[in-house]
């Protein structure tokens, strides 16, 4: 949503931009010129009230208000209501108009800075986060190593222990052989002496 958002204020942007530029260009008025009949046609002179610009021009605010999101259907309802007063209909209201318009350029100028700042930062952001874990994911890594290496010296210290017992057990076993080996021979001895 966000996305289509920026997209279509950049779209608005560029468009009212555009249409600025091409209406104020000489070429423009050249092109004015150029599709003029000449002297020799005649034209129909037809003139247009205030009354029915204005009213024209409410019909393409109305349809724009109708495509438009919440929030910028308050901007649309003020244009409309300048296009609409009392007041308009006897100072020219295009002026206020053309004012309003330039104010909500700006504004969606601003609007789309503090947009690409917001990305920014976030982009930053997510960065900085995918460092971290990034991070956290080697640390693991060298700790589960660790403590692999750490089991492997644990089962051959265990392994260790229990040759070191058996040969206890045998040296004990052996020691118990001597000693009974030479108690009788302590015995004979006595004996024959």
């Amino acid at each position: 949503e966000w996305e289509e958002r920026s997209k279509t204020r950049s779209e608005e942007l560029v468009a009212l931009a555009d249409t600025i530029k091409v209406l104020n260009d000489d070429d423009a008025l050249d092109l004015f010129k150029k599709t003029l009949p000449g002297a020799g046609a005649s034209l129909m002179q037809v003139s247009v009230s205030a009354v029915a610009m204005r009213s024209r021009a409410v019909g393409a605010l109305q349809g724009a208000q109708r495509a438009a999101l919440q929030q910028d259907k308050a901007s649309l309802d003020l244009l409309m209501l300048t296009l609409a007063g009392k007041k308009s209909l006897s100072q020219g209201g295009f002026d206020k108009v053309l004012k309003m318009i330039d104010q909500m350029v700006d504004l969606l100028k601003k609007e789309q800075l503090d947009d690409d700042h917001k990305k920014e930062y976030c982009a930053a952001q997510f960065d900085e986060a995918d460092d971290k874990k990034k991070e956290l994911q080697r640390i693991v890594s060298q700790e589960e190593n660790e403590i692999a290496t750490a089991k492997d010296a644990i089962a051959n210290l265990a392994d260790e222990i229990a040759a070191l017992e058996a040969g206890i057990k045998a040296l004990d076993k052996s020691v118990a052989e001597a000693t009974e080996q030479r108690k009788n021979e302590n015995a004979e001895y006595k004996e024959l002496m």
